[in-house]
Order: C-alpha cells, then sequence, then structure tokens
C-alpha cells in the first residue's frame, strides 16, 4: 500500500508541471499519467486478487495437510490393530495346528476274537483254576490277548467293548464271568437242567487305564464245551482312547 501511495502522489506531480515542458502539451501529458494510473490500479486489482488466490489455496494446503495428518493417525492406529490381530491369528493358528497334529495320530488298533479250542473237543470244568484260556485266535490286532493267560492288558486308555458266549451240558453249571482287575463285571449263568445242553451271550463296554486287565473265569462246579465250530468265546476291541 505504501507503494502504490508513493506512485499515485509521483504521478500526480506531473499534473503541475509548468506548460512547454518536454514538447508534449498539458493534455497529452494528463492522458498518459491517466491510462498508467488506469494501468497500474488494473495490475494491483489483479495482484490483490492473485493474492487473494494465493491465501485461499494456503488455506486448502493447510486443510489437507491437516487431513493428511489425521489419516495417518488413523493409519498408525489401524496399523496397531493389525498387529494385535496378526498376534491373535498366529496364536489360534498355532493351537489349530497343536489341534490338527493331536487328531492327526492314528487311534491304536485293538481288536481281539478268540475260542476256547484250538483243535478237537475239549471240556473246561469244574477246575481250582477257573481262568478260561482262548486258545484258537481268530484274531488279535495289537497282541493285547495273551494266549498263554488268557489275559487282555490294556494298552491305552479307552472305552473298549467286549464281548462272549459259553456253551455247555446240563451235568454242570453252564455260564462265565467276565472280570476286570479280578472284579466280577458281567456273567452268563444256567443251572443243571434236563433239556441236555444250554448257550448264552454277553457284552459290556468298560472304561480301562492303560494296564487293566480283562478275562473270563468259569463259575463254581462250572464246566464249558468248545470244538472248532466255536460255542465258546471271547472278544474285545477298542472302541476309542481317552
Amino acid at each position: 500500500m505504501e507503494f502504490r501511495a508513493s506512485l499515485l502522489l509521483t504521478l500526480l506531480g506531473f499534473l503541475f508541471v509548468k506548460p512547454g515542458f518536454g514538447q508534449s502539451s498539458d493534455m497529452d501529458i494528463r492522458d498518459t499519467i491517466e491510462k498508467l494510473i488506469k494501468n497500474l490500479q488494473d495490475k494491483l486489482k489483479d495482484v490483490e486478487t492473485r493474492q487473494n488466490d494465493f491465501e485461499a489455496l494456503e488455506a486448502r494446503l493447510n486443510a489437507t495437510v491437516d487431513e493428511l495428518t489425521r489419516q495417518k493417525a488413523e493409519m498408525e492406529s489401524l496399523k496397531k490393530e493389525n498387529e494385535g490381530l496378526q498376534t491373535r491369528l498366529n496364536a489360534s493358528e498355532g493351537e489349530i495346528d497343536k489341534l490338527k497334529q493331536s487328531s492327526g495320530k492314528a487311534a491304536p488298533q485293538i481288536a481281539f476274537s478268540v475260542s476256547l479250542a484250538n483243535f478237537g473237543e475239549i471240556y473246561r470244568g469244574p477246575c481250582t483254576d477257573k481262568t478260561l484260556v482262548f486258545k484258537r485266535i481268530l484274531s488279535n490286532t495289537g497282541n493285547a490277548y495273551d494266549q498263554n493267560t488268557g489275559i487282555f492288558t490294556a494298552p491305552v486308555n479307552g472305552l473298549y467293548y467286549f464281548s462272549f458266549s459259553s456253551y455247555g451240558y446240563n451235568t454242570h453249571i453252564v455260564g462265565a464271568i467276565l472280570m476286570k482287575n479280578a472284579v466280577r463285571q458281567i456273567s452268563t449263568y444256567d443251572d443243571p437242567s434236563v433239556d441236555g445242553s444250554d448257550s448264552s451271550s454277553n457284552a459290556v463296554v468298560l472304561q480301562l487305564a492303560a494296564g487293566d486287565t480283562v478275562h473270563m473265569e468259569l463259575w463254581d462246579n462250572g464246566r464249558v464245551f468248545d470244538n472248532l465250530n466255536g460255542h465258546t468265546t471271547f472278544s474285545g476291541f477298542l472302541l476309542f482312547p481317552m
């Protein structure tokens, strides 16, 4: 503004120059000065307009900087959230891998099926040692049944299914007892009768710990019969480990 005022005062000074100054008339000088003044005013307005545009642009740039600053802060916040989510995701993937590994392990294959006689005909009982030793091995996957002792030993903790059948004649008690760790679980029983022979069967699901034993026993004064037709049998298998 001070420059503008000084310029205008200088130009006005020419309006009061004495006649004869130079080779132009007073009128020509005034016209020239007025044109100069107008031209300067137009340029000053243009400068002011540009100044306003610059200030508006500066305001927009400042607003843009503020917006970028805000977005940067949001991005930092999102980055931290993503890092937290990634940490939890990695932990979840680790747990899933552990579950896959544990579930992917094949369950042990344990199953057996045996009968009392491995040749000819056999009568078993009455006797002091009442344990029934089944000699004919139809299957023994996992080798948990011992054909020398007649005892099944659980290799792993789990639920096991057992079944048995017994056959005998009416001269003695017919039937058998399933024992777990020398404790009676289930049984079959038929008194001596006049019907010539009797057969019976039973089954049970037992929860066993590794090392628990299961075997079959005769009743006191009991007797069972078997041949290669497999009348007196004992079977079991692992349902699932626990």
